[in-house]
């Protein structure tokens, strides 16, 4: 792990309008991928507007690396259905890291990403320093679906010695 940058928290807030898979409803959990490392939620029943609140940590060698996000529906007796992926860019964030923010009003955008073809995001996305640390609240709109999008925030976890 010589190459290791630091950790990445990945806040799952929440599900909005997720596509409906079973009767009237679906059970849905998240996937989150980066390189080989791969992180779930917890399954929220019979919910298309799930609020997960819940932490997953990543540790980032490669700033370039996309995460990939799948929301799935959970199934008893037959394979999970998809409903929908997304995946984003952390390269942006992880520059705002290495910026000497210190003195720097709390709440000040240090970068706005907004939505294109290349990502995922249903509304502009900004890289924030608040209270000492740098967040970036993000809504993504799920891809290979009817309908969906996923509410997350981004924070690092500091490492002495490493990227922050």
């Amino acid at each position: 792990m010589e190459n290791l940058l630091g950790i990445l928290k990945v806040h799952i807030k929440r599900g909005v309008n997720l596509a409906v898979r079973d009767v009237r409803s679906s059970d849905p959990y998240i996937v989150v991928k980066l390189d080989s490392q791969r992180m779930k939620t917890r399954i929220i029943e019979k919910d298309v507007n799930p609020e997960w609140n819940e932490d997953l940590t990543l540790t980032v060698t490669d700033p370039n690396s996309p995460i990939k996000l799948t929301v799935y529906d959970h199934d008893t007796f037959t394979l999970d259905d998809k409903m929908g992926d997304a995946e984003f860019d952390v390269k942006p964030f992880l520059d705002a890291l290495q910026m000497s923010l210190e003195g720097f009003p709390s709440g000040t955008v240090i970068t706005r990403i907004q939505p294109c073809r290349t990502n995922c995001l249903a509304e502009e996305s900004c890289v924030i320093w608040k209270d000492g640390m740098v967040s970036q609240d993000m809504c993504l709109r799920l891809r290979n679906v009817e309908c969906g999008e996923v509410e997350l925030q981004l924070q690092w976890i500091n490492l002495p010695g490493n990227l922050a």
